[in-house]
């Protein structure tokens, strides 16, 4: 794989598919030092504790109260061009495989494809339907496989490869791997890019 060229098709796309909202995410459970979140379709600042820009969780409404939109935590705009790169380095170290990355957020967005060179056009179905998975449901989609319900979902895909990014416990985005010859790969892939967003 040429990572150079890559990664320059990478950022650009990562640019494109994450539009101008910023925010933040994690990649635990853990609330990171800053978060910015979407809402009323402004970006407001996090406060340690919880509070938005208004000091009262409120953003720009400055406490007024029935207010009808809450703050929607996304993921940063270089979490993803991070995401980017480890997906291809990922995909070197473990046998230089021809995968697929999908990231697709809580409202079911999705925010990031990455196709290394040779990837087949099944891994993209397969890696959007892991991210969907993962992120619908707040679990690696490898914990998810006895679960005969969810399989019967539409877009659902319980094989290893898909994991949740958490915030605070709550899963806001989603992140799929396609298209190695063995989901465990798929998965231990994942894993690196989740742990690359949380950097």
């Amino acid at each position: 794989m040429s990572i150079r060229c890559f990664i320059g098709g990478a950022v650009a796309l990562g640019a494109v598919a994450a539009g101008t909202a910023g925010v933040a995410g994690t990649a635990s459970a853990a609330a990171p030092a800053a978060a910015v979140a979407v809402q009323d379709g402004r970006a407001v600042q996090d406060r340690p504790g919880g509070h938005g820009h208004g000091g009262h969780g409120h953003g720009h409404g400055h406490g007024k109260h029935g207010q009808a939109t809450a703050p929607e935590r996304v993921l940063t705009n270089s979490a993803l061009v991070r995401a980017s790169r480890e997906l291809v380095e990922s995909a070197r170290r473990h046998g230089n495989q021809r995968v697929t990355m999908v990231i697709m957020e809580r409202a079911g967005t999705v925010r990031l494809v990455v196709r290394t060179r040779e990837s087949g056009p099944q891994t993209y179905v397969s890696a959007k339907a892991k991210a969907y998975t993962a992120v619908a449901f707040g679990q690696p989609t490898s914990a998810l496989a006895g679960n005969e319900t969810i399989k019967q979902i539409p877009g659902t895909l319980t094989l290893p490869g898909g994991v949740p990014v958490l915030y605070k416990g709550f899963p806001i985005a989603g992140i799929g791997v396609g298209g190695a010859p063995d989901g465990r790969i798929d998965e231990a892939i994942a894993n690196d890019v989740l742990a690359a967003i949380g950097r």
